[in-house]
């Protein structure tokens, strides 16, 4: 009986003792505070919030033996990055929270990044973006996908589409563009050229969108974009690209990770807009552990249980190192609890979705790469250690629409499907008015202008094509013809100030010429002779000092001979006479007066030779610049071939030039094509005069590929051009196309070729310079003797006197 009762007690207190046993265990729990200071407001937050809540709660459910227990203490950092700041200072300062959950733009993770280093409490982020300036912060710590293995996945991607060059789209924000820098520096160690960029900000309208998207394209022939940027921009993109034709056959889009971990599918875009896009995405792998999890924690979208299954792996993470962390002495809690996940790995809720701590951050190393028809999504295969996994041929070769880049591409503009015609100009500028390209700083597109050029748009505008100038500066026109032959698959005519050759016929199409055919010989026009014409040889300066020197000599002469010679006395009427005859009568040596003194006649001698000079000089100049001659050309040599390919736009290539040769005498006569000659005509009506023309050269054309309809057909519209008189129009705008500037210019310049052509043959004082410094001379010799001998007689007269 006593045992019953004994037995009864103990049952009764049974109860009461467990409990208190269970209040001691409880007692020596350990807490381990982490702060999650997020955006509560945004899906990304709540599904953090949400997740590691019940993933912790399912975690210690499964390890209820665990002696400590991690607790969340979130804050809304309401997407403020200062706000965040302010939130983990508080949280490492009064809540003692030994690890922070958070960062989910570049700016906020910089911030609490520097917080962690000096606080040497890691910052775990899920949403950072991957930025190497994150790199230098050991307490910063990312859970993110392999940006190497994304770049080299892309990049594989491309050359199985045997494509070398990429345009790459990317949003206009600091954390987009960083983010993006390993991928461009992958493309450029493996030879992908980025052909053009684009960027786009969130006030990026639709029509700015669509305009920059047009010049893209015409500037480059690539046929396969990368885009990186957020959801709301890269749903505006693709609805642009859906407008402009680029989501049709030969155009791929290839969205990056983070894109495709941002991008949400919308009911609005249709099978087409969506078509042609290809998507790389951090693989999670569906299994019924996912399945479990993500359905209590979030909805099904996939970008969701993406992060709610990072959130479940992180907190797993946490929760491990703090229990290992606690069966360890130390005073630095914090800096344990790193080193610890340092050291972790994670399965996963999904088998294949292993996580490893490389450096600092959680690396998830394999891709899924999808293709997006409308509003579902389809697997194309897996990016796994350097190599695609099960990756479906056939499924990629209807999602990259066979890629094939078509011989002309196609745009849309104003409603209205226009094939591109790519077309090579001349790009040295050598004569505008005939063709000039500019490059348009701001968009990177050439543009064209010229009489070439508008002849050009005038005939292949019945033809409904979009036309692409794309330069070409490498070498001759025989050179530019055999590089449209050979490079068919990039260009499709060429346009510019092009002789029609029987060389060049042998590798394009030529159409009719749209020009004057043949040569002409240009000449400086001279200016009608006047009666005071015999001036001309020499300028005013030297007939100014001829004459003082004649008057000179006289001078001189008559002051030594007037005193001893009787031809030089008399009145003074008289002696002013003989002063000024004998000084002009050397012209003709017709002086008849006997010198008496040795001066004298050394004055005179010397002086005749300055005048035999001067008088063979006049009468030369005025005999060649009086004499016309009419200068014949010579068939057989003048127009020979070879003559006439050295000859034309050599080292005189522009009017500017032309003119300037004539101008300084460099040139008497010019030898060209008559477009270039009727041009500087246009310019110098008055100035210049052709003197000659003969056939014997075909004109300019446009080339085409050989077999080209283009060519027939653009033909045909040259003809009708000159049948209706409007190529001689045209002809006349550009070959005489003078605004006011330029009217006033080039008059001024036709009164100066006039004055430079007489002034070029006149003599000048300068010139014979030379003659007169000699006559000088000899007159300051001549008086000296002459003082020095009146000052010795005066001297002898004195002492006699004396």
């Amino acid at each position: 009986m006593k045992n019953l009762i004994s037995l009864l007690i103990c049952f009764l207190l049974f109860p009461t003792i467990k409990s208190r046993v269970a209040d001691q265990n409880e007692g020596v729990l350990k807490e381990v505070r982490v702060g999650l200071v997020v955006d509560l407001g945004s899906t990304e937050g709540k599904i953090l919030e949400t997740s590691f809540a019940l993933a912790l709660s399912d975690f210690y459910r499964i390890n209820n033996e665990y002696q400590t227990r991690v607790s969340v203490l979130a804050r809304d950092s309401q997407g403020d990055p200062l706000l965040a700041f302010a939130a983990v200072t508080n949280l490492i300062k009064n809540a003692k929270v030994e690890a922070i959950i958070g960062a989910q733009s570049l700016q906020e993770a910089k911030l609490l990044a520097t917080v962690s280093e000096k606080a040497k409490v890691p910052v775990l982020s899920l949403l950072a973006p991957n930025s190497l300036s994150l790199n230098k912060y050991d307490h910063f710590i990312q859970t993110t996908h392999d940006p190497t293995s994304e770049a080299k996945g892309i990049t594989s991607l491309i050359h199985d589409l045997n494509q070398t060059s990429v345009v790459v789209i990317y949003e206009d924000a600091d954390d987009w563009r960083e983010s993006l820098q390993s991928l461009v520096e992958h493309f450029q160690d493996e030879r992908i050229s980025i052909n053009r960029t684009a960027s786009f900000s969130e006030s990026s309208g639709e029509n700015h969108m669509m305009n920059h998207l047009r010049k893209v394209t015409k500037v480059s022939r690539t046929a396969v974009f990368v885009v990186h940027m957020s959801n709301s921009l890269v749903s505006r993109l693709l609805h642009c690209a859906e407008k402009l034709g680029l989501m049709e056959q030969g155009h791929v889009w290839i969205l990056t990770a983070r894109t495709m971990h941002h991008f949400h599918f919308s009911d609005h875009f249709s099978t087409r807009s969506m078509q042609g896009v290809i998507g790389f995405r951090s693989y999670v792998p569906v299994s019924s552990n996912i399945m479990n999890f993500t359905s209590i924690a979030t909805n099904t979208l996939m970008e969701t249980k993406r992060y709610s299954a990072w959130a479940h792996a992180v907190a797993s993470i946490l929760a491990n190192a703090a229990e290992r962390m606690s069966l360890k002495t130390s005073e630095n809690v914090s800096s344990n609890l790193l080193e610890t996940m340092r050291q972790s790995s994670y399965k996963g809720l999904s088998h294949g979705g292993d996580i490893q701590m490389v450096g600092n951050k959680f690396i998830l190393g394999t891709f899924e790469i999808v293709d997006m028809v409308g509003t579902r999504e389809r697997r194309i295969g897996l990016w796994s250690c350097d190599s695609f996994c099960g990756i479906r041929r056939d499924v990629m070769a209807s999602s990259t629409n066979d890629l094939e880049i078509p011989r002309h591409r196609f745009l849309e503009e104003n409603g209205e499907t226009k094939k591109v015609l790519r077309v090579l100009v001349p790009a040295g500028n050598k004569v505008p008015n005939l063709v000039s390209m500019r490059l348009d700083p701001e968009t990177g597109v050439y543009t064209a202008t010229g009489f070439c050029i508008e002849v050009f748009k005038t005939c292949i505008a019945p033809f409904n094509y979009q036309l692409e100038f794309i330069p070409y500066n490498n070498g001759s026109y025989n050179n530019l013809a055999y590089l449209l032959s050979t490079q068919s698959d990039k260009y499709d005519a060429a346009v510019g100030d092009i002789t029609i050759t029987s060389n060049r016929s042998l590798y394009v199409d030529f159409t009719l010429p749209f020009t004057d055919i043949g040569i002409g010989i240009l000449t400086v026009k001279k200016k009608s002779q006047g009666m005071w014409t015999f001036f001309d040889p020499f300028d005013t300066s030297l007939w100014l000092a001829s004459g003082a020197f004649f008057i000179l000599t006289g001078v001189v002469v008559w002051l030594v001979e007037r005193s001893v010679n009787p031809e030089f006395q008399g009145s003074w009427g008289q002696q002013l006479c003989i002063m000024l005859w004998f000084g002009f009568s050397t012209i003709v040596f017709a002086q008849r007066e006997k010198l008496v003194k040795m001066s004298s006649r050394f004055l005179v001698i010397v002086w005749l030779f300055v005048v035999l000079i001067l008088t063979s000089s006049y009468s030369a100049n005025l005999t060649s610049t009086k004499t016309i001659s009419r200068i014949q050309l010579n068939h057989q040599a003048v127009f020979a071939s070879t003559t006439l390919n050295n000859m034309k736009l050599g080292s005189i290539n522009a009017v500017d030039a032309y003119a300037q040769g004539l101008r300084d005498g460099t040139l008497s006569h010019i030898i060209n094509e008559l477009p270039y000659l009727n041009l500087l005509l246009g310019y110098y009506p008055d100035a210049f005069v052709m003197t000659d023309r003969e056939s014997s050269t075909n004109g300019f054309g446009f080339m085409f590929q050989k077999g080209s309809s283009l060519a027939t057909n653009v033909s045909r519209e040259v003809a009708k051009l000159r049948a209706l008189g409007t190529l001689k129009d045209m002809e006349k705008r550009w070959f005489q196309k003078l605004d006011s500037l330029n009217v006033r210019s080039n008059a001024e310049d036709v009164a100066s070729l006039n004055d430079v052509d007489e002034a070029s043959n006149r003599f000048s004082f300068r010139e014979l310079r030379g003659l007169f410094i000699i006559a000088g001379v000899a007159h300051v010799l001549v008086i000296a003797l002459h003082l020095v001998h009146m000052r010795q007689e005066l001297l002898t007269k004195l002492q006699s006197f004396y």
